[in-house]
């Protein structure tokens, strides 16, 4: 089966940690790029990284740079995002997601995409 799952979500308070995870399975994950997104009830989703096929090439919503990193692992197939210093601002059901390309940025259809993981950020 053709899917892309996230795993890591959850509750943590200001200024901590979490790891997401987004599993592939039915598919070569090393031949595309991946965008982890995020959205909140009534809000477009939002852009917050992205990570090319080879993993040579990242990119970041600004206010998050320097907070998440990206990685991946083709051999797991699997990508991940670490977000440090969360702010209550962070709060949203992150997924990740392909349009098919294998390079950054991700945007339009997302021909593959998780059922998202919930991140909330406590004050």
């Amino acid at each position: 089966q053709v899917q892309l799952v996230e795993y890591g979500g959850g509750l943590v308070q200001l200024g901590g940690s979490l790891r997401l995870s987004c599993a592939a399975s039915g598919f070569i994950l090393g031949h595309y790029a991946i965008g982890w997104f995020r959205q909140t009830p009534g809000k477009e989703r939002e852009a917050v990284s992205c990570i090319s096929s080879s993993g040579g090439h990242t990119d970041y919503l600004d206010s998050v740079k320097g907070r998440f990193t990206v990685s991946r692992d083709n051999a797991k197939s699997t990508v991940y995002l670490e977000m440090n210093s969360l702010q209550p601002e962070d709060t949203a059901v992150y997924y990740c997601g392909l349009n098919g390309g294998s390079s950054c940025p991700v945007t339009g259809y997302l021909e593959i995409r998780g059922q998202g993981t919930l991140v909330t950020v406590s004050s």
